[in-house]
C-alpha cells in the first residue's frame, strides 16, 4: 500500500532514492557555489514544482542538507540557506590555520607509505579541477587532499576537528576562487606539491612553515576580497 501511494505521488521520472539524491546533489552544489545565496528561503512547494517531484523526496534531501549545516530551520519553522558567520570569521581563520599547520606537521612525523598514494591522488585531482576551472571539484578535492594529510598524522581528534572546519569553510573557500575569477595562479597549486615533499622528507619544521604560508595566503586573499567587494559585504554578511 505504501509503495503504491509513493509511486502515484512522485511526479518525476526518478525512483524515490534517485530522486532524493538528485535534489540533494543539485541543491548542495548550488549552495556551495553560492548560486543560492546565504539567507535565501527554501520553499518545499517551489522545489517540488522545480524538480517535478512530491514533497517527500524534497524533505529527505533537505534533511541531508540540514545535517551538513547548509540549511537552517528557524523558530517560525521557515527554512533558509544557512548564513555565513562573517562576524566570527577571524576566529574561524585562526582555527583553520592552526589545523593546516598541526595536521601537516603530524603527517610528516607519522605518515606511512600507503598514505602518500592517497595524498597524491587528491593532489592530482585538485590540479585537474583547477585546469578545468571546475569550482565545485576544486572545493571538494581540496577538502579531500587536506583530510588525507590529516589522516596520515594519525590523530583522530585532529581529523574530526579539521573535517568540521573544512566543511564549514566550503562556501568561504568559494569566495577565494571567486576572487580569482575561478582561475587561480598555478603557484598556489604548486604549494600542495611542496607540502608533500616536506612530508615525505619528514621535515616537520618545513611542513609546518609551508602549511602556515599556504593558509595565510588563502586567508589574506579572502579578507581582501570581502573588504573590497561591497556586493559581497551587502549580500553575504547577513
Amino acid at each position: 500500500m505504501t509503495e503504491t501511494k509513493e509511486k502515484k505521488s512522485t511526479k518525476g521520472p526518478y525512483k524515490r532514492g534517485a530522486g532524493v539524491g538528485h535534489v540533494y546533489q543539485t541543491l548542495h552544489r548550488e549552495i556551495i557555489e553560492l548560486k543560492i545565496a546565504p539567507g535565501s528561503p527554501i520553499d518545499e512547494l517551489q522545489l517540488a514544482a522545480r524538480f517535478s517531484m512530491s514533497r517527500t523526496p524534497i524533505r529527505e534531501a533537505l534533511v541531508r542538507l540540514a545535517a551538513e549545516g547548509l540549511i537552517t530551520t528557524l523558530p517560525n519553522r521557515a527554512t533558509i540557506v544557512s548564513n555565513i558567520d562573517f562576524l566570527n570569521l577571524s576566529q574561524f581563520f585562526d582555527a583553520l590555520t592552526l589545523m593546516y599547520r598541526v595536521t601537516t606537521r603530524q603527517a610528516a612525523a607519522n605518515y606511512e607509505e600507503g598514505d602518500l598514494a592517497d595524498i597524491n591522488h587528491w593532489k592530482d585531482l585538485y590540479a585537474k579541477a583547477v585546469e578545468t576551472r571546475d569550482v565545485f571539484e576544486m572545493i571538494a578535492t581540496n577538502r579531500e587532499f587536506h583530510l588525507a594529510i590529516a589522516k596520515a598524522g594519525r590523530n583522530r581528534y585532529y581529523v574530526e576537528l579539521f573535517t568540521r572546519l573544512l566543511d564549514e569553510g566550503r562556501r568561504i573557500l568559494r569566495l577565494y576562487y571567486q576572487s580569482y575569477n575561478d582561475d587561480i595562479p598555478h603557484l598556489y597549486v604548486d604549494e600542495h606539491e611542496k607540502m608533500i615533499k616536506a612530508i615525505m622528507g619528514r621535515d616537520l619544521a618545513l611542513a609546518d612553515k609551508l602549511a602556515a604560508e599556504h593558509a595565510d595566503q588563502i586567508v589574506r586573499q579572502i579578507q581582501s576580497y570581502i573588504a573590497a567587494d561591497t556586493r559581497v559585504n551587502g549580500s553575504l554578511a547577513l
